[in-house]
């Protein structure tokens, strides 16, 4: 395509072209060329989308109330956010208010996903992008013993023999050979910076949070069933609540049983506070403290969110994570957002493999078409399934271009946080916790950690902080410490409720489809764990007349739109240095920071590209 101007880039497609295709450690399937120049800075990226997932054509013609359970397995990841978005866009339609005990279960296995994902993303996916595991062979068990008191006093697993003893479990692994998620780390790059001390530290809460991660995801399966796929359903939730009933298998919510929740809470809280948070902090500031803030592109300039986790059920001015849009980097100016308005939300598919009747104009989601169209463009380099260079000027990639008023917009923890933080800048309560923390953090980045240790302080402001890769990694953590204080709330407050009679925990009024109207429109949204998620339903005589998912990484992970701007990964990319192009640590240190997340996001194809199977629906 040559070089051009887009959102304040020069890119330029020449020079040494770096392929990442599978981008690892992510749910999904995607690529990423990038283009550097002589000095190894990227001034040109393509993210790619490589995957089909059609689910909207598999839900035409089918009963709304099964929507979720078929939206539900669009991903195995972020479990369940789905199948609430798609209840609640069902009940918009309908008119269905939920009970109060309904909302709260809702309200704390959405948190709690909150809570399990942030942590397995940054542990066990995005982690290694920080932390050079083999590195921590060097540490000093009682040097990291030190750095724990130092970052994290009041975790009590941190003696020097608890270290020295996962040290010595780690080296055996490393000399066994077989290293599983460690064999294709690119350890001994010159991106990583963590002194061994830190890597033996993050090391061991590595493996800290993969035993409690798969405590916490109980939640889901006491009040929905199951995990990964819980159980929904329109006007509530399946699970009975009888604080009579004994703790045997198959009995409803019983006293035994939420006894259980409030102490995995308590666990999350726990960890938030002690391990999760402390050490994003620490290792945020070494590598700040070493100039790897980000990598040099555009991040967060503008963000979006619909906005969340009501204080009072209904009472949007109650949201604790109230949502907006933020353009040109401009914190003084939010912007409202309504999902219901066409000029609002679109999409757009000039660089994507769908045909429009008019690619020139984007589709709101109730109007949305979903009709593949697998093409590749004239300057593309190789074949059909194995393709060696894509032609950006054509169509190249599976994900759609959502707009917002025709702005590219970033979704995630970090949008939230930033909306979050300017809400409270204009005084509005429920998001005082939300600039609590991150001044906190923003404190202890800039002078709290850099004292202890002897480095130079530091005056980066919040707008400086904040949207960049660190910033973004930081904004997960801090969303999960809020999440898992919030859910001890929410509990409380479904105790209270259960304790004055309540025990409903599903409106059954309008389940009978001869009670809908012969036409209905709905939307329900999630803030998912990647972001905004929307899903918009069209209901004609009982049956879905159109369905479409528009998902977090599909608006930060969009290819080119009609006007040539280009998405947030890819914009994230632009002027970062490369230390080693071999090894592209950079690339995905950058990409993991959004926690992408491909099956979602791509709208189940042939290797060749033919059809596999047609579904017929009643």
């Amino acid at each position: 395509m040559g070089a051009y101007e887009t959102q304040g880039f020069r890119m330029d497609n020449t020079g040494r072209r770096i392929v990442v295709d599978p981008v690892t450690r992510i749910e999904g399937h995607m690529r990423c060329e990038v283009n550097l120049d002589s000095d190894n800075v990227i001034r040109n990226a393509v993210s790619t989308g490589t995957m089909w997932r059609g689910l909207e054509v598999i839900l035409k013609g089918r009963d709304p109330r099964d929507a979720w359970a078929f939206v539900e397995r669009i991903c195995g990841v972020c479990t369940g956010c789905h199948a609430l978005a798609s209840v609640r866009a069902v009940e918009d339609a309908l008119g269905i208010v939920i009970p109060k005990n309904a909302y709260l279960i809702r309200e704390m296995m959405a948190k709690t996903l909150q809570v399990h994902d942030h942590a397995v993303h940054f542990y066990h996916l995005h982690a290694l992008d920080w932390v050079d595991v083999v590195s921590a062979l060097k540490a000093d068990p009682k040097k990291t013993s030190d750095l724990q008191h130092l970052v994290s006093p009041a975790h009590p697993m941190s003696s020097p023999g608890y270290f020295r003893d996962i040290q010595n479990r780690l080296k055996k692994f490393i000399e066994s050979g077989q290293l599983g998620p460690f064999m294709n780390g690119y350890w001994g790059n010159k991106a990583y910076v963590l002194p061994p001390e830190a890597n033996l530290m993050a090391v061991t809460h590595y493996l800290e949070a993969l035993d409690l991660q798969k405590e916490w995801v109980k939640l889901h399966t006491i009040f929905g069933g199951k995990n990964p796929h819980p159980n929904y359903l329109v006007g509530g939730m399946p699970c009975a609540i009888n604080l009579d009933k004994d703790g045997a298998a198959g009995a409803p919510i019983n006293m035994e049983r939420l006894n259980f929740v409030e102490a995995r809470i308590q666990e999350m809280v726990t960890f938030n506070d002690n391990v999760y948070v402390p050490d994003v902090i620490a290792i945020g500031t070494l590598y700040k403290q070493a100039g790897w803030l980000y990598g040099g592109g555009l991040s967060a300039t503008n963000v979006m969110d619909y906005g969340t986790y009501e204080k009072v059920m209904g009472r949007k001015d109650t949201q604790q994570l109230p949502g907006g849009a933020i353009l040109n980097g401009n914190w003084d100016e939010i912007h409202p957002v309504d999902l219901r308005d066409p000029e609002q939300v679109q999409e757009f598919v000039p660089h994507s493999w769908y045909k429009y009747a008019d690619e020139s104009r984007g589709l709101h989601p109730w109007d949305g078409v979903t009709e593949p169209n697998y093409t590749l463009g004239d300057k593309t380099k190789g074949t059909r399934t194995h393709i060696e260079e894509l032609d950006e000027s054509a169509k190249y990639s599976w994900i759609k271009s959502p707009r917002w008023r025709g702005h590219a917009m970033e979704v995630g923890p970090l949008s939230r946080y930033i909306l979050g933080y300017a809400h409270a800048l204009k005084g509005n309560p429920n998001v005082q916790r939300v600039k609590a923390q991150v001044d906190h953090a923003a404190t202890m980045i800039n002078s709290g950690i850099p004292k202890a240790l002897g480095l130079p302080e530091t005056q980066l402001g919040v707008k400086q902080l904040l949207p960049t890769t660190i910033g973004r990694t930081l904004a997960r953590a801090l969303e999960s410490q809020y999440c898992a204080e919030m859910m001890v709330d929410d509990f409380k407050e479904m105790v209270a409720n259960i304790k004055a009679g309540d025990t409903a925990t599903a409106n059954v009024e309008k389940w009978d489809p001869a009670t809908w109207p012969k036409e209905a429109k709905g939307v329900g949204s999630v803030a998912a764990p990647r972001g905004a998620l929307g899903h918009w339903i069209r209901i004609q005589d009982g049956r879905i007349e159109n369905y479409q998912c528009v998902v977090p990484t599909t608006w930060s992970g969009s290819p080119r739109d009609h006007k040539g701007q280009i998405g947030a990964f890819e914009a994230s990319l632009m002027n970062t240095p490369m230390a080693d192009p071999e090894q592209p640590l950079e690339i995905l240190r950058t990409l993991h920071s959004f926690d992408p997340c491909l099956a979602c996001s791509t709208h189940v194809m042939s290797p060749d590209g033919q059809e596999l199977t047609r579904v017929k629906v009643r």
